[in-house]
């Protein structure tokens, strides 16, 4: 019973924390999408859209927490809640695999076609896309990394942002410093690697939970 307990009260502040990193997610991408327009910069206004795909996904976890909490108040509910966590942390790995593969094919036309790169413009919008994710990350690290496929999901979403934001300051740097447009594709490639081995290790883990996969077997 105090072991229920413990997970309601634990999903309840999984629940307030992923509110807000949506909601802070929402507001970066709002300001990428119109500073994108508005300067006419299409790196900017990529990036913003990226964000987006981040906002669907973070707000997939915090409507698992939401359905979770309603049945488990319900009498008819029999069922396992962390099925419902996992199922919302798989979709959500299938989400960021989807998108990592979509910037490796972008990447990769930028090698065939290069474009000019408004360097300032998407040094600035990155750095404030770094500082927005390392404040989502600390909002939603956790001590039990492994029990609830759901936070681990909405965990990775923001690393994975924060990894793509920083490596892009990097390679933008490097490229306008040096004025080598190339770095740029191939930072987004290896950050786009990294991410799709950190989504594959997600999809494996809320998979075993949701096929009743023991490992000590």
């Amino acid at each position: 019973m105090s072991d229920h307990h413990h997970h309601t009260h634990q999903n309840k502040k999984y629940e307030a924390k992923t509110l807000w990193v949506v909601l802070l997610t929402a507001v970066t991408m709002a300001v990428e999408i119109t500073f994108g327009i508005t300067t006419k910069s299409m790196a900017l206004l990529a990036d913003g859209i990226h964000m987006g795909s981040h906002v669907l996904a973070i707000g997939l976890s915090w409507l698992a927490y939401v359905i979770v909490r309603k049945v488990s108040a319900s009498q008819k509910y029999n069922g396992d809640s962390n099925k419902i966590l996992s199922l919302s942390g798989y979709s959500s790995g299938l989400i960021l695999l989807i998108f990592a593969f979509f910037i490796l094919i972008e990447a990769f036309q930028r090698f065939i076609n290069p474009e000019v790169i408004i360097y300032k413009d998407a040094i600035l919008v990155a750095i404030i896309g770094l500082i927005i994710n390392i404040a989502s990350a600390f909002l939603l690290h956790h001590d039990h990394e492994h029990s609830d496929h759901n936070i681990r999901a909405a965990y990775l979403h923001v690393i994975a942002d924060a990894l793509t934001s920083l490596s892009a300051i990097v390679g933008l740097i490097v490229a306008m410093v040096w004025d080598i447009a190339i770095i740029d594709p191939i930072v987004a490639v290896i950050s786009s690697i990294v991410i799709i081995k950190w989504s594959i290790g997600l999809l494996k883990d809320s998979g075993k939970v949701l096929l009743d996969i023991d490992d000590n077997e």
